[in-house]
């Protein structure tokens, strides 16, 4: 099984970003930790970040036929972006939409998602263990 993990617009500031929101583990440290897990269950996983909508689309485009699964904290682009959700939709991967935080405790601006509709499922506000259950659940 191979799983793509998708971060998002500002997630490369983890760990000196509002720590207060996120913590003080950086994106390093979340995809060491989500390959020492995946590499415990006979699970291929690749870690992608991008700041960019259009650069996000092109690496989704490109796992059509080489990803089992995507799991992807789309950042703030999980309330903007109709791009990222029409290629999820495109590609046909099943995926799962994770958030270190719970968006649904923070601004209302947060709280609409143009993914969560089409996924097969939210995990969010758990910090590094909303990715961990998200490959768990992939092993159901």
């Amino acid at each position: 099984m191979k799983i793509l993990v998708i971060h998002g617009p500002n997630l490369n500031l983890l760990g000196t970003r509002e720590p207060d929101v996120y913590g003080s583990i950086t994106m390093q440290e979340i995809n060491e930790a989500l390959e020492q897990k995946a590499a415990l269950q006979n699970i291929e996983l690749e870690a992608y970040q991008s700041n960019a909508e259009h650069d996000i689309v092109t690496k989704l485009q490109q796992s059509m036929g080489n990803i089992d699964y995507i799991i992807i904290n789309p950042g703030a682009l999980t309330h903007t972006s109709i791009a990222i959700r029409d290629t999820l939709l495109g590609i046909d991967v099943p995926f799962y939409e994770v958030h270190i935080s719970n968006i649904f405790a923070r601004e209302e601006f947060r709280h609409k998602s143009f993914l969560s509709a089409h996924v097969k499922g939210v995990i969010l506000g758990f910090g590094l263990k909303s990715y961990d259950l998200a490959i768990e659940s992939f092993n159901k």
